[in-house]
């Protein structure tokens, strides 16, 4: 059928009528405009082109050439990866991110034109929604209003160099033994933030290391987790150096930051962007307070600079001392200014610490002096221990989970984790004090809620061997909401636990692992 209409096509082209009008058969009329109704050509069909000269006499002469293919659906399909909203990603970012791998030593001078409305837009909408405002007031849901006038004058403004950024907001929130720091920034600043990120993202996660997991895409906590428990298991381990870097994000000096940022990024406008980042101040009870050292943890782009600071001051350097420095094994899990060093001999992991105090502190940090802790921990520390009469093995905790040595029910040797009992204390109170302040809304309600918090709880915590401490929290969870409703009324008052039994039962979720085994999950990654 279609090498028929081709050879009618180029016949009626050949006859008297060079423009194939007047040659044309009706039936070849009406198929050309059945297959070619609205302009649109089909692959296998050429079009030709109508030679040069139109009189009769050099029809034989001139050549017909073939035309060009129609643009419409035959262009070629750039590549493109899908990013989790559904949308494609900036072929711009693509190449980026394929130029940083192809070549480590490139600078990039010319980044902030990545910075497109496009990209202000996605980045707004992955803000948090319910976020508390920053020092202008404003909350999401108000930028909303005029969201496409608002992003295309903030485009205009950052491209311009008229783009100010405003002081962040101190907050305080509880922890373990006092109160950590909160910057909030302005939405605004927060868009932009979320934009340079996304674009120095696709730089430095060529240059990141493995086992760091802290604030990456792609990466979470229990990844950490996971690498952790495999490296102790399956490599010689005996000692353990638990490390913490006391105020890390009120500790930054920004002139190695940006040293470290140069490295890779030539373009002065974004560097300025960063710059006015770290000097925007903080602002407290109306007062405004300069930033010398630090950056407000709690903002867009506060984990990213953190990531690129302890890369050049801490990752690169334990890489360099565990291939050039070190005779036995050594591991490193590090997520964010938390990490974990992992050693065969005493002897190593006493020098590495000592020269590890020496290293941060040339770059403005300072390891915890009770945080910091190195402990005999592997599959012979229960042995050596049980020898010099020293008790069972110290334990340590890492993202939220307390990790000590233990046995399998056929006697093999094995890491446990369980939820730290600080952090399960500190999440009881919480959820005691909000109960008390919804004393006498409807049973239900308490019960949809209670549900979504111990359920996110399970999300983190279930993981292989943390059964009890599971149980603990709901059972918990439990009496404390059975306190709070004794206490609303008589009525409830008089109620048994039997009946509180039934209320647990129904609305809050069963006890069970969520997650599979660290070495099953990684092996997939």
């Amino acid at each position: 059928m279609w090498g028929n209409s081709m050879r009618e096509n180029r016949e009626a082209l050949q006859r008297p009528g060079l423009d194939g009008s007047e040659g044309r058969s009706k039936k070849a009329k009406s198929r050309n405009f059945d297959m070619h109704v609205c302009g649109e050509s089909d692959g296998l069909i050429v079009p030709v082109k109508r030679a040069n000269k139109a009189d009769a006499q050099y029809a034989l002469v001139a050549e017909s050439a073939e035309e060009r293919r129609a643009t419409k659906g035959n262009a070629p399909q750039a590549r493109s990866r899908r990013t989790q909203s559904r949308g494609c990603e900036s072929q711009g970012l693509w190449r980026v991110r394929q130029v940083a791998r192809r070549d480590r030593r490139m600078r990039f001078n010319a980044l902030l034109h990545h910075i497109t409305p496009a990209l202000l837009r996605a980045s707004y909408w992955e803000l948090n929604r319910l976020a508390v405002p920053g020092i202008d007031g404003e909350t999401w849901k108000e930028y909303r209003v005029q969201m496409e006038v608002r992003i295309l004058d903030l485009h205009e403004r950052v491209q311009r160099g008229t783009y100010r950024a405003k002081p962040s907001k101190r907050a305080w929130i509880p922890k373990a033994g006092g109160q950590r720091p909160l910057g909030i920034a302005a939405l605004e600043d927060k868009i932009v933030q979320q934009a340079v990120r996304r674009v120095l993202e696709e730089i430095f996660e060529v240059e990141f290391l493995g086992f760091s997991y802290g604030f990456r895409p792609g990466r979470s906590a229990h990844d950490a987790l996971d690498a952790l428990w495999v490296g102790l298991m399956g490599r010689r381990i005996n000692w353990v150096l638990d490390c913490d870097i006391r105020g890390f994000f009120d500790a930054i000096v920004h002139e190695w930051l940006m040293k470290f940022i140069e490295h890779r990024v030539g373009d002065r406008r974004v560097l300025r962007l960063i710059r006015k980042w770290l000097r925007a101040g903080v602002s407290e009870e109306g007062k405004w307070s300069k930033t010398v050292v630090g950056t407000p943890q709690g903002s867009v782009i506060s984990p990213f600079l953190a990531n690129v600071y302890l890369h050049y001051v801490l990752d690169l350097w334990v890489t360099h001392w565990r291939k050039h420095r070190a005779q036995g094994d050594v591991i490193v899990v590090r997520y964010a200014d938390d990490f974990v060093l992992g050693f065969q001999h005493r002897l190593e992991a006493e020098r590495c610490l000592q020269e590890l105090r020496e290293r941060v502190g040339k770059f403005g940090l300072e390891l915890h002096p009770e945080k910091t802790r190195l402990i005999e921990f592997g599959r012979f520390a229960a042995e050596r221990r049980s020898e010099a009469g020293l008790g069972k093995p110290e334990t340590f905790s890492f993202l939220g989970f307390t990790h000590y040595c233990a046995k399998t029910r056929k006697g093999a040797f094995t890491i446990k984790r369980q939820s730290m009992a600080k952090r399960m204390r500190a999440k009881l109170l919480e959820i005691k004090a909000q109960l008390r302040r919804y004393m006498h809304s409807k049973v239900a309600e308490m019960g949809a809620w209670l549900r979504s918090v111990v359920r996110g709880w399970f999300n983190y915590h279930a993981v292989p061997g943390n059964s009890p401490s599971l149980g603990r929290f709901r059972n918990e969870v439990g009496r404390i909401w059975f306190g709070v409703l004794r206490r609303r009324s008589q009525k409830f008052r008089r109620r048994r636990w039997q009946y509180m039994a039934r209320l647990i039962g129904y609305w809050l979720p069963p006890a069970r692992i969520l997650h599979p085994y660290p070495n099953e999950r990684l092996a997939v990654t």
